[in-house]
C-alpha cells in the first residue's frame, strides 16, 4: 500500500471519539470530483482529514509482475493527483492512498493502518434510466465494512445539516459507538435529530425498547408501521424535510433483501439526500 507523503502509526488506545479520518474510494465515473469536494467541505466543518484511495489489480504472467505493478501504482497516483488538483481543498488535509488488490480487502487494511471513521461515496448514478443506485463497488463498501458510510448523490453540494431523519426497525444498539457520527453531526451542525421507529412485520417487543443514546440525541420521536424500513422513511419523508436520512446497517435491516448481494436496486431503494449508513450488525 502507498500512503503519500506521511506515516500514521495507529495506537488505539489513544484514538478519541472524533471523526478524525474520512476516506473517500476514487473510482472512474464522472461524479468522482462532486463526491471529494463534498467530502473536503464536510471534513472541514469537523476538522478532519480526507484519504483519497483507490485500489488497483495487476494481472500479467510471471517475470513481468514487479514492472507492471509499478506502472500500476504510478499510474494510480497520477489519476488521483489530477483528481485533486481540481478540488478547492480549503485548507484540509489531503493525501493520496493506492494499493495493490481488491477494493474491501484494502479498505480493510487502511482502516487497520489509520483507523478510518468514515467512507464517502458516491451512487451508481441518479440517472432514471439507470436501474441500479449502487454498483459493485459502493454496495460492497455498504456491505462488506463496518465502518460508516456516507453516500452522497450525483451532482449534490455540500449545505450543514439543519435536520437529520434517522429511521430503524429496531432500537438496539449492539455495539459501542455506533452513534458517533450521529452524535458528532448534531453536536457540530446543532441539527434536530428526527427519530422514526418503523414496526414492520414479524417484529419482537423487544425491537420497541430504544436504546437510551438515541433517545438521548432526539428531538421527535415518531413510529410507522411498514412493510419495509425504506417504505416507512417514504410515509415521512415530506413531513420531515430532512437533508440527510440517517440508517443502520443490519442483517434484518435496511437492506435485508439485498444482503447477498452488492448491488442496490433503484426499484427497491433510492434516495435524493445524502445517505448515512451507521454500523450496527445483528
Amino acid at each position: 500500500m502507498y500512503l503519500c507523503d506521511e506515516k500514521y502509526i495507529l495506537q488505539p488506545h489513544l484514538i478519541l471519539r472524533i471523526m478524525n479520518h474520512i476516506l473517500v474510494p476514487i473510482g472512474s465515473n464522472e461524479n468522482a470530483s462532486n463526491t471529494l469536494q463534498y467530502a473536503i467541505d464536510f471534513a472541514k466543518e469537523l476538522n478532519a482529514k480526507v484519504f483519497v484511495f483507490r485500489a488497483y489489480k495487476a494481472l500479467s504472467k510471471a517475470g513481468t509482475l514487479i514492472n507492471i505493478n509499478n506502472i500500476l501504482e504510478r499510474e494510480t497516483n497520477l489519476y488521483l493527483k489530477s483528481i485533486i488538483s481540481n478540488i478547492d481543498t480549503k485548507g484540509v488535509s489531503v493525501k493520496m492512498i493506492s494499493a495493490k488488490g481488491g477494493t474491501i480487502e484494502s479498505i480493510q487494511a487502511v482502516k487497520s493502518e489509520l483507523g478510518i471513521d468514515l467512507i464517502v461515496v458516491g451512487p451508481r448514478s441518479n440517472s432514471i434510466r439507470e436501474e441500479l443506485f449502487l454498483g459493485s463497488t459502493s454496495g460492497g463498501i455498504v456491505k462488506q465494512t463496518d465502518i460508516p458510510v456516507l453516500i452522497v448523490p450525483e451532482n449534490y453540494k455540500f449545505n450543514p445539516f439543519k435536520v437529520v431523519l434517522t429511521a430503524f426497525k429496531s432500537g438496539k444498539l449492539d455495539q459501542p459507538g455506533v452513534l458517533t457520527p450521529l452524535q458528532l453531526i448534531k453536536k457540530f451542525f446543532k441539527c434536530k435529530i428526527n427519530l422514526l421507529l418503523v414496526k414492520t412485520p414479524n417484529y419482537k417487543d423487544e425491537d420497541l425498547i430504544v436504546d437510551e443514546d438515541l433517545i438521548a440525541i432526539q428531538n421527535t420521536f415518531n413510529t410507522s408501521e411498514n412493510v419495509t424500513t425504506f417504505q416507512g422513511v417514504l410515509e415521512h419523508f415530506q413531513s420531515n424535510n430532512p437533508d440527510l436520512l440517517c440508517v443502520f446497517r443490519r442483517k434484518r435491516g435496511f437492506f435485508q433483501k439485498l444482503w447477498e448481494k452488492n448491488t442496490v436496486l433503484k426499484s427497491e431503494f433510492h434516495c435524493s439526500i445524502p445517505l448515512l449508513i451507521l454500523s450496527g450488525r445483528q
